[in-house]
């Protein structure tokens, strides 16, 4: 590999670290870190150079799935149909190149205009025009059941006109009025207001109390109809005609539009009108019109090929950056952040922005002092674009990169191929408290009530330094903890004990091992099987896997050659962690439980998350699905269980309580 190649590799690398970072960020926790345009842009460079270096592409790289992780606080919905995302560009020259490509394949091609609603995507379903369910995007594949908070809305009907079995897509979003109110409330009552109303629609919709949703004052916009056969569509145009004509509420803000030129000036339009919107929007999307185009022009695995979104340019202010900060995450990277002087930008006040590495403060030539133009990377993320260099005081001085680790203190390194300076240290506190929080993390171990602030009070309290020592916690060490009572104390310890049965590949990706994400990390258990048989693999037997690089084989042998993690994976081992690929335990399993049964969970299970539940069926044998249909066999019922069960008595089909299903499953095993 030639040293440009490495060099991408290494950015490549990097990126995809920063993007998952933001995503999880944007996605679960509702609290982005950076704008839109800073993560389009980086996800751009990403692209631009998986396409330049195929070869390094990776089944883990942001760009190789559709969208965001799954909230655990609702019931998971599997969509009949992936809910696609949108590729973004960023300048009228993409947007008429895009336009060119289609009338290329497609010369009488035309062009369906919608404003680029600021929201969250939805999924809506009805049956024989009655309103069943509504469901976030998700990762694409499996969102979240908001059913009854979208219920909430007064637009949206209940029953249509007419006795339809359809599924339809859009956008719920706060109008900007309903935001300000909001915002006034909770800043009287003494709570942290909403960065913008994306983020505050985003987090009402996942309230659990739908009487809280209702005050909120949410609205939608549908776009979409995802099955339509039966309506003999043939076109987007006529897809939101009859939208209309279902008393959906679409946006009448489109536009039919038959060249690139025409497209432009529908942009510079919305452009200058966005700000007298009574909703927020962030661009536009430009779909083929013919349904029957689209559906020759396919899609990707993440994007439609027949759609683009224009994103608006960011807005920037000036402010002046006093102080540089330094954060070390659990692979001992450290990242720096600039502090400055807080300014109002796209309308949140701003204090800091990532830095991203060492290299990026030195392109940039940022020093203390200096005034800089900021802008939120796609509204949400801070960062600086340029020193304003007019305006350097004269007695600023050259950045000195730090030399220590601000944690350890430990000397930091410039690994080769590296742009992060990085803390080696295994025994430096931030690492370790950083691997015990991804170790516990949903996609992980998924130990639940482990976060964050009781991991903090865990390492300095009883002096953990690695995940192993967490099987090895009792009651009597729990309640030395600040602020853990006896009752925490029991969920903690019964959260630790469930995480035992999770299957090698989560806590292969639990271990946190250099570049090995929850894809390869999947990938590798599935092949090997066993711990033992990953432990003594050889770098060409774990590259010879489809897709696992050099790179990741290379971390996985250094990884596993190091006798600190071979005595943490025996004392894992002793404490009773499962070290089995799931398919491995199903064909110890004999016999299997729920073989050829198609099963539906609902209500709120009291001993398993509902991802442990479906691991378990599955294990034995079963298919788990998220709707009940004919082909259900089996219906699991848990506390507080509604329409799912109602349906299933109305069909017939068998139930059981989770005692029953928990006694057998013991058995089982």
């Amino acid at each position: 590999m030639n040293n440009e190649k490495q060099l991408a590799q290494a950015r490549m690398e990097q990126l995809r670290q920063q993007l998952n970072t933001y995503a999880q960020q944007y996605y679960v926790q509702d609290n982005p870190s950076v704008p839109d345009h800073v993560y389009d842009a980086l996800y751009k460079e990403l692209v631009d150079l998986e396409e330049k270096y195929p070869s390094l592409v990776t089944p883990q790289s942001i760009t190789q799935r559709i969208g965001g992780k799954v909230l655990e606080s609702f019931k998971k919905v599997t969509h009949d149909l992936p809910m696609l995302s949108l590729g973004d560009v960023f300048s009228k020259d993409e947007v008429t190149a895009f336009v060119t490509k289609i009338k290329e394949q497609l010369p009488n091609a035309t062009f369906m205009c919608e404003l680029k609603i600021d929201g969250l995507a939805i999924s809506l379903k009805y049956e024989n025009g009655l309103f069943i369910q509504a469901s976030t995007r998700g990762n694409g594949v499996v969102g979240e059941d908001i059913t009854q908070n979208v219920k909430t809305m007064p637009t949206l009907p209940l029953q249509l006109a007419q006795p339809l079995s359809i599924e339809v897509r859009g956008e719920c979003y706060m109008p900007k009025k309903s935001f300000a109110k909001l915002n006034e409330q909770r800043q009287e009552q003494g709570l942290t207001t909403f960065a913008n109303p994306r983020n505050a629609a985003a987090g009402s919709l996942r309230q659990l109390d739908a009487k809280v949703v209702a005050q909120r004052q949410l609205d939608y916009f549908l776009y979409n109809i995802a099955q339509f056969d039966s309506l003999n569509i043939q076109t987007q145009s006529q897809s939101l005609d009859v939208l209309d004509d279902l008393h959906f509420k679409t946006n009448h803000q489109r536009k039919l539009c038959h060249t690139a030129q025409e497209i432009i000036d529908y942009i510079d339009t919305y452009t200058q009108k966005r700000t007298q919107l009574d909703y927020d929007i962030d661009g536009i999307v430009i779909k083929v019109n013919s349904l029957a185009q689209q559906a020759q022009l396919g899609n990707t695995v993440k994007i439609p090929k027949w759609a683009i979104a224009y994103k608006f340019p960011p807005q920037e202010v000036q402010t002046v950056v006093r102080d540089i900060t330094w954060t070390v995450g659990r692979t001992g990277v450290v990242t720096p952040t600039a502090i400055m002087d807080s300014v109002l930008l796209a309308g949140t006040m701003v204090s800091k922005a990532s830095l991203h590495n060492g290299d990026y403060i030195e392109q940039k030539d940022i020093r203390l002092g200096d005034t800089v133009w900021l802008h939120k990377a796609g509204d949400i993320i801070p960062e600086i674009s340029q020193v304003i260099l007019e305006k350097r005081p004269k007695e600023a001085q050259k950045y000195v990169l730090p030399t220590h680790c601000p944690q350890c203190h430990s000397e930091l390194v410039h690994l080769e191929g590296e742009v992060a300076l990085r803390c080696i240290n295994p025994m430096c506190p931030a690492q370790i408290k950083e691997s015990l929080t991804h170790f516990a993390s949903r996609n992980a171990m998924n130990i639940n009530g482990l976060g964050t602030r009781i991991i903090d009070n865990m390492y300095h309290t009883l002096h953990l330094k690695d995940v192993a020592q967490l099987y090895q916690l009792t009651m009597e060490d729990l309640l030395k903890l600040d602020k853990i009572k006896e009752k925490s104390a029991t969920n903690l310890l019964a959260a630790i004990e469930n995480s035992k049965t999770q299957s090698l590949e989560k806590l292969l990706f639990g271990l946190g091992i250099q570049h090995v994400g929850s894809k390869a990390a999947k990938l590798i258990a599935e092949h090997f099987q066993t711990m033992s048989a990953i432990m003594k693999a050889s770098q060409q037997e774990i590259e010879s896997i489809p897709t696992i690089g050099p790179v990741i084989a290379q971390s996985m042998v250094v990884y596993f050659s190091n006798e600190q993690v071979q005595q943490m994976i025996d004392e894992l081992k002793e404490a009773g962690v499962n070290m089995l690929y799931q398919t491995e335990q199903q064909v110890t399993n004999g016999d299997l439980l729920f073989k050829d049964q198609v099963v539906v969970l609902t209500g709120k299970l009291q001993h398993y998350t509902r991802q442990q539940a479906k691991t378990l069926i599955e294990s034995l044998g079963g298919v788990v699905t998220s709707t009940i249909t004919k082909k259900t066999t089996l219906v699991i019922v848990g506390k507080d269980a509604g329409y799912k069960l109602i349906k299933a008595q109305q069909l017939n089909i068998e139930q059981m309580d989770e005692a029953t299903f928990q006694e057998l499953v013991q058995k089982a095993q």
